[in-house]
């Protein structure tokens, strides 16, 4: 599945995006940020009384969209473009998926303890 997806985005011209859509690796890690804020501020932030997770998932995302030099314009018509081409859009997301559990693996490999000899 992931040489699948590799092969399918290596294939797709990004000259063919239209303006002002990210290209796929670049909306993949603006995504995956946009993504990871929601489930902060829902998941996190929602029996915090002192904290309205509405404003604080707006602040989270402009600080993303400033870290990845976009804006949520660009970033809310790229989604609106990929969710209208599905198989992109499914593409994008499996390939994203793979690199964390591959970045998960390794990390995982990293800090394995070593066994010592008896």
């Amino acid at each position: 599945m992931i040489f699948l997806s590799a092969v399918v985005f290596s294939c797709t011209n990004k000259d063919d995006l239209p303006e002002g859509v990210l290209k796929p690796e670049k909306m993949q890690a603006v995504f995956w940020d946009f993504i990871r804020a929601d489930v902060y501020t829902t998941e996190f932030l929602k029996n915090d009384s002192t904290k309205n997770a509405k404003v604080e998932n707006l602040k989270l995302q402009d600080k993303l969209f400033k870290l990845h030099n976009t804006t949520r314009e660009q970033f809310y018509k790229s989604y609106t473009w990929y969710s209208n081409h599905k198989e992109l859009m499914t593409t994008m997301l499996d390939t994203m998926i793979a690199r964390k559990e591959r970045e998960k693996s390794t990390i995982k490999s990293i800090t394995k303890p070593v066994s010592k000899p008896l």
